[in-house]
C-alpha cells in the first residue's frame, strides 16, 4: 500500500529510500532521478519505492522536506544557543560561513529544491515552511523586518560565495551583518523617540510698513 510508513521486515527502509533520493538528486539532478537509481543507491528492491510512495512527486517531496527540516534544525540550533544580540549576529555569520548551509552537497541540493519548487506547486509549501522557520529563529533576537533582511542576507551570501572564485571574506560578512543590525537599532530608537520638532520656517520678507 502506497504511503505506508514501514514495511513488514525492514522498518528503516522508507528512511533509507528518502536519504538515497537526496544522494541521487545531488549526483544527477532532480530532473534525472529515476526509481531505478534510487533503489540501487538505497540497496532495496525496485518495488519498495512504489510500496512506500504514491509516485515520484511524492518521493521527491518527502526528500526535499527532509532536507529543509534538517537544515532548518541546524540553523535554529545555532541561533537558540545565542544569548545576546552580538552572539546572535555571530551565529548568523557562522550560518553563512560555516557548514550549516555552506557544504557543496547541501548548497547543490538547495539549488535543486529552488528549481524544482519553482515548477512544482506541491513543493512550494516546503519552501515557505523552511523560510518561515528561519525567520522565526532569527526573530528570537531581532525584530521581524531585521529577521527577514538577515535571512535574505544568509541565502544571498551563501549562493554568491558558492560561485564566486573570490568569496566574500568572513570579516566582510560580519561587517554586513553588524551594519544591518545597527541600522535596525537606530530605526527602533528613532521610532521610540517619535518625530523631532519641525524645523523653524524661514522668515518671509517684511510686510509693508
Amino acid at each position: 500500500m502506497a504511503g505506508t510508513s514501514r514495511g513488514p521486515n525492514d522498518p528503516a527502509r522508507r528512511d533509507r529510500i528518502i536519504d538515497a533520493a537526496l544522494d541521487v538528486i545531488a549526483e544527477h539532478g532532480a530532473i534525472n532521478v529515476t526509481y531505478r537509481k534510487i533503489a540501487q543507491a538505497a540497496g532495496v528492491p525496485l518495488g519498495s519505492l512504489t510500496y512506500y510512495f504514491d509516485d515520484m512527486q511524492h518521493l521527491l517531496t518527502e526528500a526535499f522536506t527532509r532536507l529543509a527540516e534538517s537544515m532548518s534544525e541546524r540553523y535554529r540550533a545555532l541561533l537558540d544557543a545565542a544569548r545576546t544580540p552580538e552572539e546572535a549576529g555571530a551565529a548568523v555569520v557562522e550560518i553563512i560561513c560555516g557548514d550549516t548551509l555552506g557544504s557543496p552537497r547541501e548548497l547543490l541540493l538547495c539549488y535543486e529544491l529552488y528549481a524544482f519548487a519553482a515548477r512544482n506547486a506541491a513543493l512550494r509549501p516546503v519552501m515557505r515552511s523552511w523560510m518561515y522557520a528561519s525567520r522565526s529563529a532569527l526573530a528570537r533576537h531581532f525584530d521581524a523586518t531585521t529577521a527577514r533582511t538577515l535571512d535574505a542576507l544568509v541565502e544571498g551570501f551563501s549562493i554568491h560565495n558558492s560561485f564566486d572564485p573570490t568569496p566574500t571574506a568572513r570579516a566582510d560578512i560580519a561587517a554586513a551583518v553588524t551594519a544591518v543590525v545597527a541600522g535596525a537599532r537606530r530605526a527602533a530608537r528613532s521610532g521610540a523617540n517619535g518625530p523631532g520638532p519641525e524645523p523653524a520656517k524661514p522668515a518671509g520678507p517684511p510686510g509693508p510698513p
